[in-house]
């Protein structure tokens, strides 16, 4: 009892000396009072008085910036030593009503989102803690740190994704430019101009910018995999693979380089596809794994892959892939791999057949005439070859057909190049006579 009467007399002392000093505009004194009027509540462990005079003090007419400021710094570092959940997400509230609207206290808002979203996650709540997430627009904030703001971002994705919100998880991920991760962090930073905002530095336990790196292609192959998007998970994996800190063990490289020959396989054939496979070929990494550096090998040749043999030689490596990183390559993988596999074969046809039979090209792709025909059209279909069937006849035509001005300009050009060969020829022979002639004059 007597300790209460003691408190309650110290805070009405405190709180007599804090309106003087506010009503003087004696920053340095307010905000001294105002913190010592937490700290004493928070040393008698009297939470329920903690947040009633958070709310007090912040309410009191013509209160000043940096003490409201003050107050939240300081009742922020007693939130990981309260005794219960209840006490803690009742005081992150009360900061958080204190700090709504107050632009001069939005990274504090934003630590204190961040810090309930993580309590309502390990109670399970996923949806709320997404949804808390979101409320925060980190990326208006200027006195953010830069690395901060990207992982506030890539917490909101990963709770998008966790939830299956595929679709605001995309929207939130363009907020972070891929170019922000290649950016020199051993530059001096320049010193804040007059009139700028001055960046806070920021806190420990935010991840360093290549580690967030690595957090963001992660989450975006957990993204993209979701619509198998095969290309982009690929694009990611060659984005973590080219991380230094990757590079450098060869534990962690062989698994990555493993899933860009996966998923450069699984590709569709494209332009995009063509170059990374190539570029991914001169790797001199890649003959550390003598198997994968066949296989891609065997899907640049134009020549037909049989794909029970392929499928005999390449399933345990396809199963080993659940026990690497990133897991299994899909639920879909193995369709998607024959699919492939005969698109590739397909291709090759059509660079060395310029017509032929639909039971042959059935033969050739080891298929039924009616698969061979169905996986004929749906490439024609999605333009990746130009095709024409006479089912009639069971013939197909792998060549364009020209109308007639293409045909005549052709025959003009070829005449043309024809002719220009014949002058220089002339030229040629007539310049040699005239040297030999000089040489045999006396």
């Amino acid at each position: 009892m007597g300790d209460n009467s003691n408190l309650e007399a110290s805070i009405d002392r405190l709180l007599n000396e804090e309106k003087q000093m506010r009503l003087a505009e004696n920053v340095a004194a307010t905000r001294k009072a105002a913190t010592e009027i937490l700290q004493l509540c928070f040393e008698a462990k009297d939470w329920k008085l903690l947040n009633e005079q958070i709310l007090n003090l912040s309410k009191k007419r013509g209160q000043l910036k940096q003490a409201v400021q003050s107050m939240v710094q300081q009742a922020m570092q007693y939130i990981d030593q309260t005794p219960d959940i209840e006490t803690r997400i009742e005081l992150i509230k009360t900061l958080n009503n204190v700090s709504a609207g107050k632009i001069y206290v939005e990274i504090e808002r934003a630590r204190l989102t961040r810090k309930l979203a993580k309590i309502k996650e390990e109670q399970g709540q996923i949806a709320e803690a997404a949804d808390l997430m979101q409320e925060v627009a980190v990326e208006t904030f200027g006195a953010m740190a830069k690395t901060e703001k990207i992982a506030f971002i890539l917490e909101q994705v990963r709770l998008c994704l966790d939830r299956q919100d595929y679709v605001r998880a995309q929207i939130l991920s363009r907020k972070i430019n891929p170019r922000v991760f290649d950016a020199d962090t051993k530059k001096d930073k320049k010193k804040p101009k007059e009139g700028e905002n001055i960046v806070e530095e920021a806190p420990a336990d935010i991840p360093t910018l290549l580690e967030l790196k690595r957090i963001y292609y992660e989450l975006m192959i957990r993204y993209y995999s979701h619509n198998n998007e095969y290309l982009e998970i690929c694009r990611s994996y060659k984005a973590i693979y080219d991380i230094p800190s990757v590079k450098e063990t060869p534990e962690q490289w062989i698994p990555v380089l493993r899933k860009i020959c996966w998923f450069l396989v699984l590709a569709p054939h494209d332009p995009m596809q063509s170059s990374l496979l190539n570029a991914t070929l001169e790797d001199k990494n890649l003959s550390e794994i003598p198997d994968f550096k066949m296989l891609l090998k065997q899907v640049v040749t134009m020549e037909v892959i049989q794909w029970t043999a392929l499928w005999n030689k390449y399933k345990g490596e396809f199963e080993n892939e659940k026990s690497m990183v990133g897991g299994s390559l899909g639920d879909k993988a193995g369709e998607d791999l024959k699919l492939r596999i005969i698109e590739h074969n397909i291709l090759v046809v059509s660079k060395y057949y310029s017509r032929i039979t639909l039971k042959r090209l059935a033969e050739l792709l080891c298929l039924s005439i009616v698969e061979a025909e169905k996986h004929l059209s749906e490439m024609v279909v999605s333009k990746a070859l130009i095709a024409k069937i006479d089912r009639p006849s069971g013939i197909v035509c792998f060549q364009i057909a020209k109308d007639s001005n293409e045909i005549l300009n052709s025959w003009a050009v070829n005449l043309e190049k024809l002719l220009d060969l014949v002058e220089k020829s002339c030229h040629q022979i007539h310049k040699e006579t005239m040297v030999h002639k000089a040489a045999l004059r006396p």
